[in-house]
């Protein structure tokens, strides 16, 4: 027996004792399929190689040890960090995060040969691949207007932007046999109070209409379109905003991405799913951990997480839901990022399969003494080593090991590429 084989035994026998099966739990999930954003490993730079700048409200703290330089090495990293987690997962990469430039050739005018390497990369590791155009961090990125600038040449770059990521999209999930996950953001908005917002709106409306013109098969690629509440230069007016995109989606037959760190900090993305699965069945999540806004901490399994995870299982039952990790950390070990973070969030998920009925059939009998007796005792059935028996059957290393196999690569590889 394993040296958690006796622990995990007696946990079993806890939860059945409160109606709950352990091996259906961990079943669920094995299957629950995590995205593993590339953009952490390279503070979201891109591998264009133009010299631009970091524009559009992405701002990254830090000059930790070890950046991804190129492609190559991002998925060099992101290799032994998908080692390191438990489950199954896909990753997402931004639309300048190429690895392969061709001589004029700008981001208006990528193609799947751009991505050649990643598709080939994800082929090997046979996991799916998400994009997200870039609409930041580039020349044309005018006075924080990309898709909602008043010119109408640089709204057609962003357009055909776009239109290229689709593409590239729908080839990624043609060839893995997964739908590609194409998710629009962009960080148009006003640092001062603008005169005429909605003029703005319907220009980036216009636009994202002209992307979206081209049908793919949902076989293949699916659209979802991403709100903020504000961002650095944009502090007074930010034109995609929640409400311009929950209608947008709603009316457009795409789905909405929450992104748990895009709203007021006393709002949270967990009370928002049962309304939004009320009238439409398919989200995207982002998960980070928003300190002040969204300042993308890495998630840690504080409450809001915890919430999230449980409202995202109970309200999904028949919808369909796409978890993301979105966070960007350069003041720490970007592996060790990625690991803490997605194994903090499989965690909550994980917790939230393992919640006793106790308290949902209090409350169907509006006994708010019990269900909160309920829910506080849960608090103290021995998860943990539920958790351990799912790392030890994925054969990765605990909780307490794994920073020791982080800080060998760092010595080996990351520490090398100053």
């Amino acid at each position: 027996m394993k040296k958690n084989g006796k622990f995990y035994q007696l946990a079993s026998e806890l939860y059945a004792a409160r109606g709950v099966d352990t091996e259906k739990a961990l079943a669920t999930l094995q299957a629950i399929e995590i995205g593993i954003h590339a953009w952490q490993g390279d503070d979201v730079t891109g591998f264009e190689q133009s010299g631009n700048a970091l524009t559009g409200g992405c701002q990254v703290t830090g000059n930790y040890p070890g950046c991804a330089r190129t492609a190559a090495e991002l998925m060099a990293d992101l290799d032994y960090t998908l080692a390191l987690l438990p489950g199954r997962h896909r990753v997402g990469l931004q639309g300048h995060e190429v690895d392969k430039m061709f001589p004029g050739v700008d981001r208006d005018a990528f193609t799947i040969e751009n991505f050649s390497g990643w598709l080939g990369w994800a082929k090997s590791k046979k996991i799916g691949l998400d994009i997200a155009p870039a609409f930041y961090g580039h020349p044309k990125l005018d006075n924080n207007l990309s898709l909602a600038h008043p010119d109408r040449g640089i709204r057609e770059f962003w357009i055909n932007h776009g239109l290229r990521c689709r593409e590239i999209g729908a080839a990624f999930g043609k060839a893995l046999g997964t739908p590609s996950v194409v998710n629009f953001w962009a960080p148009d908005g006003f640092k001062d109070t603008p005169a005429d917002r909605m003029a703005a709106r319907k220009r980036l409306m216009a636009s994202l209409d002209a992307c979206f013109e081209p049908r793919f098969s949902e076989k293949y690629e699916r659209d979802a379109v991403e709100a903020k509440l504000f961002g650095i230069g944009v502090e007074s007016c930010t034109v995609g905003s929640h409400e311009f995109y929950l209608l947008y989606a709603a009316t457009r037959g795409k789905m909405c991405c929450f992104d748990t760190g895009h709203f007021h900090p006393t709002e949270v993305v967990s009370d928002k799913l049962s309304a939004y699965f009320c009238m439409l069945d398919e989200v995207l999540l982002h998960v980070s951990r928003g300190v002040r806004w969204d300042s993308d901490h890495v998630t840690t399994l504080n409450d809001e997480l915890l919430a999230l995870a449980r409202e995202s299982l109970a309200a999904s039952k028949g919808k369909k839901i796409h978890y993301m990790l979105d966070y960007f950390d350069a003041s720490i070990n970007r592996l060790a990022a990625w690991v803490i973070g997605a194994r903090d969030f499989r965690k909550a998920l994980l917790i939230a399969l393992l919640e006793p009925k106790e308290s949902a059939e209090a409350e169907k009998k509006l006994d708010y003494t019990a269900r909160l007796a309920a829910q506080e005792a849960a608090r103290t059935l021995p998860w943990g080593a539920v958790w351990q028996e799912f790392l030890d059957r994925s054969g990765v290393p605990d909780d307490f090991q794994v920073l020791q196999v982080l800080r060998d690569y760092e010595k080996r590889v990351l520490s090398r590429r100053n």
